[in-house]
């Protein structure tokens, strides 16, 4: 059944919406939710929740349902997962296929730039990803 994913409001509704789009794996509840949140709101929502899971279904939801639609706000939401506590334990503990998992999504990016962010950007945001 399909989760229906309606706005955050606060740490505790986004944990419990991100509990249930990981259990399932699915990749699209997240894409709606990444889709309706605020990148902005990103690290305040995430709180200190943030894990390698967590992490990797972002990125594959940004990948697979959102980056066609609109690249501007993948970088967006790379750009303050960056920000989020944990972020960086979190990067140090991927594996070497995740880490290429993130490096695709880069990849992608560069080649789907849009005036929303420069390939500058771009190139700073994937030294934060240790990229």
């Amino acid at each position: 059944q399909k989760l229906h994913i309606s706005e955050p409001s606060n740490a505790y509704d986004f944990g419990q919406i991100i509990n249930a789009v990981n259990t399932n794996k699915d990749k699209a509840a997240c894409a709606d939710l990444l889709t309706i949140t605020n990148p902005k709101k990103l690290p305040m929502l995430l709180s200190n929740k943030l894990e390698g899971e967590i992490l990797l279904i972002f990125i594959q939801s940004l990948k697979y349902y959102v980056l066609g639609s609109d690249p501007g706000l993948v970088y967006q939401h790379l750009f303050y997962l960056s920000k989020a506590e944990r972020f960086k334990v979190v990067l140090a503990l991927l594996s070497k296929n995740e880490k290429e998992q993130v490096q695709q999504l880069f990849d992608l990016l560069t080649e789907n730039q849009n005036d929303q962010y420069s390939l500058e950007d771009l190139e700073s945001l994937k030294k934060v990803y240790e990229l």
